[in-house]
């Protein structure tokens, strides 16, 4: 889907016609921006980060934790293996050097008109699938109509105002909307994956199989181990190699997915040449592990590389399903047993910010106190709204560093009264039915444990016996599905264009079905209400006023305890690899524009052996 990325000072499509309605315009062309502006006009030949003339060949091996079932990505049942994308192409493809401009993929041209009810993909008459036939109208007809009804859950949510999709001409397909709905649709849509009707007839789309689909993308399945490994390769005769998006990009003949019980075992297995890339995400075992002889020899290459991507929220979530978590100064006193400084200090070698909003490193994160463009959103809801949303900035409970917590523990325990618990004999209770305050921390990670159990022993000072469980993927993925948790940890990723995802992470609806990423249980009017001002925003302007109405609400519910961020890819790869001299501003771009040098990987093959 998406790389969720700015929204809206007027959708604009460059070429041909232009009619001005309002703050919008008609065109038709080959690309549509959010900012108004498209770098790469209609004759470009290819991306600025890429090498249109990098070699093709070789194998790339990679790795993947815990387990998969299905090679179906798209539906709730099952754990899909990774790397799927790469078989399926979409209408539209995104570049990673704007903040959220897409080009035809299977799509030769977009048009739309200045009232935005209605987007029309012309497709690419040689856009065809692996076995030789021609990707159609209806084969994009029944891709959407088979995702809203019979995929994942999110996939209603994020379409829900698609009123309809036609038919219009013999390679024209047309999505129309409901009124006033979302200027953002018609690029939320050209990243519609599309599957082969015909192939589908004779497979069921919801059941998961390890069977490889059949696809219309720059890569296939070739080898399934279940459970252990997936092996794709490049389509020689890929019908999009040449066109201007592609050039330079899917530059590896093979690309395999190993799978490792966890991460202890995945970096060991790196480091004695069992696969060839790492994206690291713990910042001790960054400081500490990366470390030894094919270091320090150049064979294996360790770099920060920065990138402009928003961060999100990484978090603690608390599911207000849960009775013990339904009063919101509970949640509130949680935050206090958190103590981020120690743990950067001690921890994380004080490589990480503490994250304080939900869209954190943009300008859509709220600052200060609500400016006029928030009062009018937030106004009209504040008897609905705690006092701190209008009076107070947010921050988390700050510490000293040292371990020492007892003054926000005292303000932790305070809180809890409040909302009726009491302290005896060591034990927090509940004033009325005497049952101890208990949770569980649900984990799929084991290097979490070292976050969870500070907070555990914390918590221990105040009577609340929490527990720390570590299950493996596809137990993990069931229990969030059917929200079967108290506690656990969880990122939502944002972008600068925030839109649909936004029903999908904090929507009463979405609360209510399986498989959502409100993973929160928020069922909150209000927050139902500034959704639709952010997907409904007219004009950049109003979409951050509505994202920083949005992360005040959202931050002063206490739904979460916040974690870190860090504005770096942490990368690790065995010198076998080139890349292109200048990098995407949004995207590592590895397996997009890297390419194995020859001379490169004869020393490292050599080594290896």
């Amino acid at each position: 889907m998406r790389k969720l990325t700015p929204i809206i000072l007027g959708i604009v499509l460059l070429m041909s016609t232009t009619l001005v309605y309002g703050q919008y315009r008609y065109v038709k062309g080959h690309a549509a921006s959010i900012y108004g502006d498209i770098k790469y006009g209609p004759g470009f030949k290819h991306f600025d980060y890429v090498n249109p003339d990098a070699p093709k060949g070789g194998m790339v091996r990679l790795a993947s934790i815990g387990t998969f079932d299905s090679l179906n990505p798209f539906i709730l049942k099952g754990i899909p293996a990774a790397g799927m994308g790469l078989v399926f192409d979409t209408l539209t493809v995104q570049s990673d050097d704007e903040p959220f401009t897409e080009y035809g993929l299977l799509a030769e041209t977009i048009e739309i008109p200045g009232d935005r009810s209605w987007v029309k993909y012309t497709l690419r008459r040689e856009a065809r699938w692996h076995d030789g036939t021609p990707v159609t109208p209806e084969d994009v007809i029944f891709s959407f109509k088979t995702l809203v009804e019979r995929g994942h859950p999110f996939y209603r949510s994020y379409y829900t105002d698609v009123e309809d999709v036609v038919k219009v001409g013999p390679r024209e397909v047309k999505f129309i909307f409901k009124k006033g709905s979302n200027p953002e649709l018609p690029l939320i849509v050209g990243q519609l994956p599309v599957f082969s009707k015909a192939y589908y007839r004779k497979h069921p789309f919801d059941k998961t199989s390890l069977d490889p689909p059949l696809g219309s993308g720059p890569y296939r399945v070739v080898d399934v181990k279940p459970g252990r490994s997936i092996t794709y390769e490049r389509v020689k005769d890929y019908w999009g190699k040449d066109i201007p998006v592609n050039r330079g990009r899917y530059n590896f003949d093979r690309i395999r997915y190993e799978y490792y019980r966890d991460e202890t075992v995945a970096l060991e297995a790196f480091k004695a040449g069992e696969y060839d890339f790492r994206l690291e995400h713990i910042a001790k075992v960054w400081a500490t592990a990366y470390k030894g002889p094919n270091f320090d020899r150049g064979y294996i290459i360790k770099e920060e590389l920065p990138n402009e991507n928003p961060t999100g929220m990484q978090a603690f979530v608390f599911n207000t399903r849960r009775e013990i978590f339904k009063d919101r100064r509970v949640r509130w006193a949680l935050n206090y047993c958190f103590d981020f400084e120690w743990m950067n200090k001690t921890l994380f070698y004080n490589a990480y910010t503490r994250t304080k909003s939900y869209f954190s490193n943009s300008e859509l994160a709220s600052r200060g106190l609500p400016g006029p463009d928030e009062l009018k959103l937030l106004e009209p809801f504040r008897d609905k709204l705690p006092p701190e949303v209008f009076t107070k900035e947010y921050n988390p409970p700050k510490t000293d560093g040292s371990g020492n917590i007892r003054q926000n523990l005292r303000k932790a325990l305070s809180l809890l009264r409040e909302a009726g618990w009491v302290l005896k004999e060591g034990k927090l209770v509940n004033a009325k039915t005497g049952k101890q305050f208990k949770f569980e921390i649900l984990l799929v990670s084991p290097s979490m444990e070292r976050v969870a159990m500070p907070f555990v022993k914390n918590l221990e000072k105040i009577g609340i016996k929490a527990e720390v469980r570590v299950v493996d993927s596809s137990q993990y993925v069931n229990r969030l599905n059917n929200y079967d948790f108290d506690m656990t940890s969880v990122v939502w990723p944002q972008s600068l264009s925030p839109g649909n995802e936004q029903r999908d992470y904090w929507s009463s609806k979405a609360a209510d079905t399986p498989g959502t990423r409100n993973l929160a249980g928020i069922k909150d009017p209000v927050v139902d209400a500034l959704i639709e001002k952010i997907i409904q925003a007219p004009y950049r302007k109003s979409l951050i006023a509505a994202c920083r109405a949005l992360d005040r609400v959202l931050l002063w519910g206490h739904y979460v305890i916040p974690h870190w961020h860090i504005r770096v890819y942490r990368i690790a790869y065995w010198n076998r690899f080139s890349r292109p001299k200048i990098k995407p501003k949004y995207a590592l771009g590895f397996l997009d524009t890297w390419w194995i040098d020859p001379e490169k990987d004869r020393i490292i093959q050599s080594v290896r052996r």
